[in-house]
């Protein structure tokens, strides 16, 4: 789950809410199909042999482990991790017992880079890497739905608002910081 209403601050608007790509789950599905290819081999190669009830519900009991390991855990995973984007900061988190998350606040953007794979670009997505102007790295979208469109928007919040200070700052939208010249 993303920001919620409550974490807003007043006047913040969310402009985009994302999930990382159902990209992130095609290893999982493959794995689900995997397991159920199996268990229906098992079953038609034990069929009538005469421990088939205790090997199909051994094999069964070892197959859902397996999903929950292989499939559950990838899938809770990929819906605990959210980007939104206000119209004053991009906000990424993510976690599933413990949360993690971190904003850059839009007036710190100083580039967003963009990059596509090939299957990237078959499927629509792509990863942001969004740079600010402090010392720690930059944050990190892996598999942004359409991120081209992401990206555009991005930058028209970016060049959108001008706080009116004519203070001569770049960029044009920096916060009012409360000087006025006399």
């Amino acid at each position: 789950m993303g920001l919620r209403d409550n974490q807003l601050t007043e006047g913040e608007e969310v402009v985009l809410r994302l999930r990382t790509h159902v990209k992130a789950l095609l290893v999982a599905a493959l794995w689900a199909l995997l397991l159920l290819a199996a268990l229906v081999a098992l079953w038609w190669f034990t069929r009538g042999e005469d421990h088939y009830v205790m090997t199909m519900w051994i094999a069964g009991a070892v197959a859902l482990a397996l999903a929950a390991w292989l499939v559950g855990v990838p899938f809770v995973r990929w819906r605990s991790e959210s980007y939104t984007v206000t119209n004053r900061r991009i906000s990424h988190r993510s976690g599933v017992f413990s949360r993690r998350g971190r904003d850059i606040p839009l007036h710190r953007i100083n580039d967003i880079a963009l990059e596509k794979g090939l299957l990237d670009r078959v499927l629509g997505c792509g990863t942001l890497v969004v740079s600010d102007a402090t010392q720690q790295s930059g944050m990190v979208l892996h598999d942004v739905p359409d991120v081209e469109r992401v990206q555009v928007r991005l930058q028209e919040l970016l060049y959108s608002y001008d706080d009116g200070s004519d203070d001569g700052e770049w960029p044009p939208n920096e916060p009012d910081r409360g000087r006025r010249r006399r």
